[in-house]
C-alpha cells in the first residue's frame, strides 16, 4: 500500500517575526530545528520506512527534510529538490509585517489575500529586493509574480503528476517536506476538497501527516503522528 508522509517545515525566522515569507529563503529558528527533529523521531517511533523524499528549493524545507531523516535514522534516502514545491508566492506582500499590512490595508482585505482560494495579492515589483528571476535555482523557468492557492496548485500539479505519483504508484513510502500552502494544494487534490473546504485546512509545523493510499492513489486513512498538535484532517473521499 503506497504511503505519503506530508511534513510542513519547522518554524522559520520570519514565522517568528510574523512576516510574509513566500519564496524568500529564510532559515529555521532553533525551535524550528527542534520541531523538524521531533518530526523525524515520530517517524522512527512509528517504524515508517521512507523510500523517497521530495522537498522544495528553499532552505527551511530542505533542512526540515534533512533533520527529520537524520532523526529517523534514514539519511540515506534519496531526496529530490524542486521549486514547484515552494511555498505560495506572496507577491507584493513578500517581506511585509502581517500586522502592519493589516493596519495599512484593512484586516478584511488582507484576509482575502491570505485566505481566499483564487484572489492573489498584488504582484511583486520587477527588479526589487525580492525579485527571484536572477536566482539560479529558477534558471529558465517562467516564474509567477504573485500566487493564490489556486495558482499554487496549478504549479504543484505537474510535479505531483510527473515525479511524486510514479513513486507512489510503485508502492513507495514517500516523504514530502514542503510548506503550508504547497501541502494544502496537495491535500485539496488528494481529498478532492471544494474551494470552500480547503480554506479551513491548517497544517501544523513539523507534525508528520501519514496518508495511506489505495492502488488508485485515493486516501484510505490519514493521521497526524503527534495527536497533541493534530488539526482536523480532511474528510476521506469514499
Amino acid at each position: 500500500m503506497p504511503t505519503l508522509v506530508l511534513l510542513r517545515h519547522g518554524q522559520s525566522q520570519w514565522n517568528l517575526e510574523n512576516r510574509f515569507t513566500g519564496w524568500v529563503d529564510v532559515d529555521l529558528t532553533a525551535e524550528g530545528e527542534a520541531q523538524a527533529r521531533r518530526g523525524g523521531e515520530l517517524i522512527k517511533e512509528q517504524g515508517i520506512e521512507i523510500d523517497r523524499a521530495f522537498t522544495s528549493v528553499l532552505t527551511r524545507a530542505i533542512r526540515t527534510c534533512n533533520l527529520a531523516l537524520d532523526a529517523a535514522g534514514q539519511t540515506y534516502v534519496p531526496v529530490t529538490k524542486d521549486w514547484h514545491l515552494n511555498e505560495r508566492h506572496y507577491g507584493g506582500l513578500t517581506g511585509l509585517d502581517k500586522a502592519e499590512t493589516a493596519a495599512k490595508h484593512g484586516e478584511d482585505q488582507v484576509r482575502v489575500w491570505r485566505r481566499s482560494y483564487d484572489v492573489p495579492p498584488p504582484p511583486l515589483d520587477a527588479g526589487g529586493e525580492y525579485d527571484f528571476k536572477a536566482d539560479r535555482r529558477y534558471a529558465g523557468a517562467e516564474l509567477p509574480d504573485t500566487e493564490s492557492l489556486k495558482t499554487t496548485l496549478d504549479r504543484v500539479l505537474p510535479f505531483w503528476d510527473g515525479a511524486i505519483t510514479p513513486a507512489l504508484t510503485s508502492g513507495d513510502t514517500v516523504l514530502v517536506a514542503a510548506h503550508g500552502n504547497s501541502i494544502r494544494a496537495i491535500l485539496k487534490l488528494l481529498f478532492n476538497l471544494s474551494e470552500e473546504a480547503i480554506l479551513d485546512v491548517e497544517v501544523p509545523t513539523s507534525n508528520p501527516l501519514v496518508i495511506e493510499l489505495d492502488a488508485g492513489l485515493k486516501p484510505v486513512s490519514a493521521r497526524y503522528l503527534d495527536a497533541s498538535r493534530a488539526n482536523p484532517v480532511p474528510v476521506l473521499v469514499g
